[in-house]
């Protein structure tokens, strides 16, 4: 029996007074956007915002339906208007803020499995790894790749026919 241990390196900041301030931009960005989002049931509001490598700076947040499983996470709704709108340009990084009618989460919130496949796919797409900014009131939690949100990661291989050949 052979183990793998799995490390994820994740740098922790108190405030965002300590990001550098293109991280502080995107951060208030996910705040704004944070406050707009569609979630009439659950009170839980997610905000994404994204830089793109050539600047442009693109959001999105989470929007429920009655139907819970037909709405759409904050990540994948910015992810998805940025890889249709700028196929070609890579993500340089993305700060995710979640918030009920309280306030900011005192915690940092993590995507969930769906948003990490379709960062992980991002990074894969366009050969380039992004930070991630988890922002709570307490502390925001800095990520280096999706790769280390999504260790055991499902990346496609044998989907294509012949693969196994």
């Amino acid at each position: 029996m052979n183990k793998l241990n799995l490390t994820t390196e994740i740098t922790l900041f108190e405030s965002i007074a300590e990001l550098k301030p293109d991280e502080q931009e995107l951060v208030r960005a996910a705040n704004k956007i944070c406050k707009k989002a569609y979630a009439p049931y659950s009170d839980f509001r997610v905000g994404a915002a994204l830089r793109l490598k050539n600047g442009k700076i693109i959001s999105g947040n989470n929007q429920e339906n009655a139907a819970y499983p037909s709405g759409l996470c904050a990540e994948r709704v910015a992810m998805f208007y940025a890889n249709a709108q700028y196929p070609d340009v890579a993500v340089e990084s993305i700060a995710i803020i979640a918030m009920n009618s309280e306030g900011v989460l005192p915690n940092p919130v993590a995507p969930c499995g769906a948003c990490r496949q379709v960062l992980l796919e991002t990074e894969i797409r366009t050969k380039q790894a992004f930070d991630i900014l988890l922002v709570g009131a307490n502390s925001i939690s800095k990520i280096n790749s999706s790769k280390d949100l999504l260790p055991l990661s499902f990346i496609g291989e044998g989907l294509k026919k012949g693969s196994n050949q």
